[in-house]
């Protein structure tokens, strides 16, 4: 029997039908990569997640690992989101299924991850190692926008910080009560999830560091893989209310 990673949908058909789904905005009216068009929130927040020796990024050390956790998915609060993508796929180009969750309520998102950093960079703290990528939302999102990790390191200070950042605002949602909803309870969601990740992030961090292993994703035979590991769907999701697409 195949195993079921999320409680409410056929994952491998669902992630498919997202290769024929576009990004839902236009980048080029919308914040940071053009000229903005209309209302748009516009969110960045760093945590500390460890320190290292000042110069390159030490092996095995927060950086590192941070890293590591950021190409798995694995910082994210499974309470709150949790997504399904094919392992084999390259980063750049990859397309996920978001499982957002909302006590008995799940609604199921495409993205798209638009670009990898991988860079060297000059900042006002002095010079910073980053890595990391962002996804752009798909159509039948519920937002419109843009999001990205990065797993930074001050290479003057060691310090090594996680940052999130991007822009989004409300997608045209056709059922009046999603949108009252969203109208009632998404921004609260959104910045709810931001600050879990972080402390989720910190906090799987800190405890590789003290020898603790890091979470091995969940891969089924097909190669479809579960982000974060270790939260299979409960006996009770069937009965959760579901939505694939919900947005335009």
């Amino acid at each position: 029997m195949r195993q079921e990673l999320l409680g409410s949908v056929d994952e491998g058909t669902a992630l498919a039908g997202l290769s024929g789904r576009q990004v839902n905005y236009d980048p080029a009216r919308a914040p940071q990569d053009g000229r903005p068009d209309g209302h748009w929130h516009v969110d960045s927040g760093d945590a500390v997640i460890g320190h290292e020796l000042p110069g390159p990024p030490v092996p095995g050390g927060p950086w590192e690992t941070g890293c590591i956790l950021v190409r798995q998915y694995e910082f994210i609060e499974p309470r709150i989101l949790r997504a399904v993508y094919r392992g084999d796929s390259e980063l750049a180009g990859r397309d996920m299924l978001l499982e957002g969750r909302f006590f008995g309520l799940r609604f199921y998102l495409g993205v798209r991850i638009a670009g990898v950093i991988d860079e060297t960079r000059d900042a006002d703290g002095g010079p910073e190692r980053v890595w990391g990528w962002s996804y752009q939302t798909l159509e039948g999102h519920l937002e419109q926008g843009r999001l990205s990790y990065e797993v930074i390191k001050n290479l003057g200070t060691g310090r090594v910080t996680f940052r999130v950042s991007g822009y989004s605002r409300a997608a045209p949602i056709p059922s009046p009560v999603i949108r009252w909803g969203f109208a009632l309870f998404g921004r609260w969601t959104q910045r709810r999830f931001y600050l879990a990740i972080q402390r989720r992030m910190r906090r799987l961090v800190q405890a590789a560091q003290r020898g603790g292993a890091l979470p091995v994703p969940t891969i089924r035979a097909d190669g479809v893989v579960l982000a974060p590991s270790g939260a299979p769907p409960h006996p009770l999701e069937r009965f959760a209310r579901a939505w694939l697409h919900p947005g335009t």
